[in-house]
């Protein structure tokens, strides 16, 4: 190949930094990283030709608006889950991901009022990562190329479980910057995950929000369709004497046909009428476990990652500890695999 075309660079192996095993990896490929634009993209990622210069025209921005709005410092993509095989946990995770989680991610990021990103595909500029530390506090000189004291970069966020919305409100808060959605999504391939997988992957998650943004995962019961549903049966049924009987069944069939919409414009695509019936089935599981599952989280502290034991504390920092026995519930706990909860990475 001639000097002009581009190459790729392989590296593999980790650098102990933090307790978070994803920062640790990408360690080696930050350090050589020969240009400033990252992507960092999960290994059970697969996107359309065409992302990552969409990603890149997003990132830099109309260049007649550079001057009236913030700069935008990360783009970030859709979820968009589909199940390589079967397994019940594996097609509730579908369904979560490709309804619940979808509407609230795209809703909280058009809003914009606060940073809200998931890692699974995201770009940003190394050379604002190398300002900011996870603290969220204001640089009083950002616009000037000012910096937090101490240790910044990618290091700094390996004491984080979720990375990830750490890096993205650290370029938010600290700096000042935006994100910003391409119009791509992330398709990720959800492999053998068990329904307690499924479970404790919920868990955990909420147990990191628990600790990141507390009054936002409070009120999160309260955007499902159960806990809503019943508030407003009640509601109508003292106000204007409506029967619940009669209100319940049209406003879960409205919720689950918005659903319905949500999957079919981020997959492109309408399934055929057996895949449907098995995406409800799955959809109607993940509505009844949505509610005992985030009482389960509020109650705890600790969480299990790729067979490792973790309790979160301030602002989603982690620190390892001893795993415990099973216990009287120990039939419902995570065994011993340690793939990462059916998030499989995929074969090249």
């Amino acid at each position: 190949a001639d000097e002009a075309s581009p190459s790729v660079h392989l590296a593999s192996g980790e650098e102990d930094v933090g307790v978070n095993p994803k920062i640790n990896n990408l360690m080696n490929s930050y350090q050589q990283a020969a240009n400033d634009i990252l992507w960092v993209l999960d290994s059970n990622v697969m996107v359309a030709p065409g992302t990552l210069a969409h990603s890149v025209e997003a990132l830099d921005g109309p260049a007649d608006l550079q001057s009236s709005r913030r700069r935008i410092a990360l783009i970030h993509h859709v979820p968009f889950a589909w199940s390589s095989e079967y397994a019940l946990g594996s097609r509730i995770e579908e369904a979560f991901l490709n309804t619940n989680h979808a509407k609230m991610y795209i809703a909280i990021n058009t809003v914009a009022v606060d940073s809200c990103v998931v890692g699974k595909s995201n770009l940003y500029r190394r050379s604002d990562l190398e300002r900011v530390d996870g603290s969220l506090k204001p640089i009083a000189n950002a616009a000037e190329g000012g910096s937090q004291p101490g240790s910044k970069g990618l290091a700094a966020f390996g004491r984080f479980l979720a990375e990830d919305n750490m890096i993205a409100s650290a370029l938010w808060h600290e700096l000042g910057l935006r994100h910003d959605l391409s119009c791509d999504v992330a398709k990720n391939a959800v492999g053998n995950m068990t329904l307690s997988d499924y479970i404790w992957r919920r868990v955990r998650w909420i147990r990191v929000r628990k600790r990141m943004v507390l009054a936002a995962t409070l009120v999160e019961p309260f955007t499902e369709s159960i806990v809503a549903g019943s508030l407003a049966a009640l509601g109508l049924r003292y106000l204007l004497g409506i029967a619940p009987s009669l209100f319940l069944p049209i406003h879960f069939l409205l919720w689950l046909l918005v659903d319905l919409d949500v999957c079919d414009s981020l997959s492109g695509q309408s399934p055929s009428l057996r895949s449907r019936l098995a995406f409800i089935i799955a959809w109607a599981a993940r509505e009844v476990m949505a509610f005992p599952i985030w009482a389960l989280a509020i109650i705890g502290s600790d969480v299990e990652w790729r067979g490792r034991r973790y309790q979160v504390m301030r602002n989603g920092e982690v620190k390892r500890v001893q795993s415990k026995g099973k216990g009287p519930f120990g039939w419902l706990r995570p065994g011993s695999r340690t793939s990462g909860d059916g998030y499989e990475p995929l074969e090249l």
